[in-house]
């Protein structure tokens, strides 16, 4: 049987490790995050799984923190996104494949024609993650010592939107005629020049690459503060989400989808995925243990900095065993510091550096059968759409998710058991946006 809601998945790779442990867990690869032959085979995995995405997320600077923590961190080489992605397009047949790219630090023309390659690369699989970059030591790599305020970062993002997507509109879908016997290549007619000129951008167009194969790439957004959400509800068709609890979830999902009737949008051109770390065990038991065990390999040199970085504020020369002090407001992640101050209710800065680099937001542990109970839920009270999966350690946790999550999912008919389309709109069920100029 089918159930009445699917369920869909992205698999979640980043640079910035999302457990500072991951890396030295017994049959874990050390380098997964600069191992091109495994991630290859874990992408194969991934599609004969039948995920609906890869999702290469990304950060544009070496880590802020002391050499005794940076020294324990395996983020400090990770690939970039597009070539990464390029080359799992040729491995690859129908898992979509989404690259983050940011609107603060690269300029719109870039990002058109880069996706739009990606997308007629893979024939229609490309998604992009829309980030305002929230950290603030990328600005000295981009000959800046000044990171942009928060509000001018999602101003911009929204601009910058325009224009990339007006670009992606620049030819008409049937452009390019190519008529050897005439010797015409294009219909003059079909093409649109889009002169912006706006607030933060000028852009004079046309993108020289045709429209992608979707008409745009899937546009992706995780930001979870009030200018996120309100970007997502105008602009997003995928949020890769931050809820830590189902009523968390569910009031986020209400409030982002909410949102769109009035901006004109129906609320289900839009998938809420939030974020989960699973730890799948035969038994609950021995999926705790393993969590506990994942969690003991956290130095306190990384947790504390781990911390740090979330809160946007030095809290290493703090008492380890006493509580956080008043952090101020922050100009990077403003959704991550509130948690994390949250999180902070009767922990030590200790406790909650062990935390922040572990992993402190919504995980599933236990069986297949508890673990899929759980997103059941999820999806039936309107909490989620689907999950991000973030995998503890490579390849063993994404192969258990693969091997025993999966096929419990498929036997409820909450999950597809085989692709019905070729692109990541059809794995998404999205429309392919009309051209808005012809």
């Amino acid at each position: 049987m089918t159930h009445p809601r699917q369920m869909h998945l992205g698999a979640f790779m980043r640079p910035i490790s999302i457990h500072t442990g991951a890396w030295r867990y017994p049959g874990a690869a050390p380098d997964a995050n600069f191992n091109f032959p495994l991630i290859r085979r874990l992408a194969q995995r991934l599609e004969a799984a039948k995920f609906d995405a890869f999702f290469m997320a990304d950060h544009l600077a070496v880590l802020n923190m002391p050499i005794d923590a940076l020294k324990r961190s395996h983020t400090a080489t990770s690939f970039e996104p597009f070539t990464l992605l390029s080359a799992l397009a040729g491995a690859t047949e129908r898992i979509g494949l989404v690259a983050t790219a940011s609107t603060t630090y690269d300029e719109p023309y870039h990002i058109a024609r880069r996706f739009a390659s990606l997308d007629h690369l893979s024939e229609g699989r490309a998604g992009w993650n829309i980030v305002t970059t929230g950290n603030p030591e990328t600005s000295h790599n981009f000959g800046s010592d000044q990171h942009l305020a928060h509000e001018t970062r999602y101003a911009r993002a929204r601009e910058f939107y325009d224009v990339v997507t007006g670009l992606w509109d620049s030819w008409a879908d049937d452009a390019f005629v190519r008529d050897v016997e005439t010797g015409v290549f294009f219909d003059p007619c079909k093409l649109h020049v889009l002169d912006h000129k706006g607030e933060f951008l000028s852009v004079r167009g046309p993108l020289n690459i045709a429209r992608p194969v979707q008409g745009w790439p899937v546009i992706v957004q995780a930001g979870a503060s009030e200018p996120g959400r309100q970007l997502a509800a105008q602009t997003a068709e995928v949020i890769f989400g931050s809820a830590d609890t189902l009523e968390r979830g569910k009031a986020f999902y209400a409030d982002v989808k909410g949102r769109m009737p009035a901006l004109g949008r129906d609320p289900d051109s839009l998938k809420i995925l939030p974020a989960a770390f699973v730890v799948v065990g035969d038994i609950d038991e021995e999926a705790q243990a393993r969590r506990a065990h994942l969690d003991s390999l956290v130095h306190y040199d990384s947790g504390i900095r781990s911390l740090s970085i979330a809160l946007d504020y030095d809290v290493s020369g703090f008492d380890p065993d006493g509580p956080l002090p008043e952090i101020p407001e922050s100009n990077a992640s403003k959704s991550g510091r509130d948690r994390m101050v949250e999180a902070a209710r009767g922990r030590s800065i200790r406790e909650l550096a062990a935390k922040a680099g572990s992993y402190a937001g919504l995980a599933f542990v236990g069986s297949a059968t508890t673990i899929v109970d759980q997103m059941e839920a999820w999806l039936e009270e309107r909490g989620s759409d689907g999950f991000n999966i973030m995998f503890p350690w490579l390849p063993g946790g994404l192969e258990d998710f693969t091997d025993k999550v999966v096929p419990e999912l498929q036997r409820r008919g909450i999950f597809r058991k085989e692709y019905t389309g070729t692109t990541l709109r059809d794995h998404l069920g999205l429309a392919r946006p009309t051209n808005r100029f012809f």
